[in-house]
């Protein structure tokens, strides 16, 4: 909201909105998903362009939302449904894509390190965008992550039920992130975030940890 805000957009946080249901569908809870996604729609009917600062959420509901609603088979849901799913974006696509910023005005100067999430980039495409906004953050030092389209292994209940499959991969994750040296590892979904945010924490690695959301909303005013 602060990077969007001090862009001049008008920003509305519309307070009843919830879950997606992306946890629920790929669990197997799809009557729950659909009221969710019901729930979704209503919720964000009329916005003009609705941000998400999360890839997987967007994914699902441009992936599933669709199918979802034709399996429904009601007129006016499909209808809903369609109209809604081109308004969504991911943060970094708003800006970049739709908006044509990549200068936020903002300042951090820090060493930093980008993961790309799977569903950021195998699902919606995103690739360029958030190390565009970030290489124009002033006093940022951009450093490459190694194997960067590499899985953290978190994948939502993945990190349960094949939690050693999981673990080892955060290991590579974490290795790769201390070979660039950086101090911040920053990524644009939470659930990356969490897995990995914690495995440094554990190892004592000194890194953080902050979305990218949080970097360009950092200003030199507020230091």
């Amino acid at each position: 909201m602060a990077v969007l805000e001090r862009l001049g957009h008008q920003v509305e946080f519309r307070s009843a909105q919830t879950c997606c249901g992306q946890m629920h569908y790929n669990t197997g809870y799809h009557a729950d998903a659909r009221a969710l996604m019901r729930h979704f729609v209503e919720v964000f009917r009329g916005a003009e362009v609705i941000c998400v600062p999360s890839a997987s959420c967007v994914a699902m509901i441009r992936d599933h939302y669709p199918k979802m609603a034709a399996e429904i088979g009601e007129p006016a849901l499909v209808a809903a449904v369609g109209d809604i799913v081109p308004r969504v974006y991911e943060f970094s696509e708003l800006l970049v894509d739709r908006l044509g910023v990549t200068d936020v005005g903002a300042y951090f100067p820090h060493t930093v390190t980008y993961h790309s999430s799977c569903h950021s980039l195998r699902s919606l495409g995103i690739r360029e965008q958030p190390l565009a906004l970030l290489a124009k953050v002033k006093g940022l030092e951009l450093r490459t992550l190694p194997r960067h389209d590499e899985c953290c292994g978190f994948g939502g209940t993945f990190s349960v039920k094949n939690a050693d499959v999981s673990t080892a991969m955060l290991g590579d994750k974490l290795a790769a992130v201390g070979e660039t040296g950086a101090r911040v590892c920053a990524a644009a979904d939470n659930s990356c975030l969490l897995q990995i945010g914690g495995g440094l924490r554990r190892s004592g690695a000194g890194v953080r940890c902050l979305h990218l959301a949080e970097i360009l909303a950092s200003t030199e005013a507020a230091k």
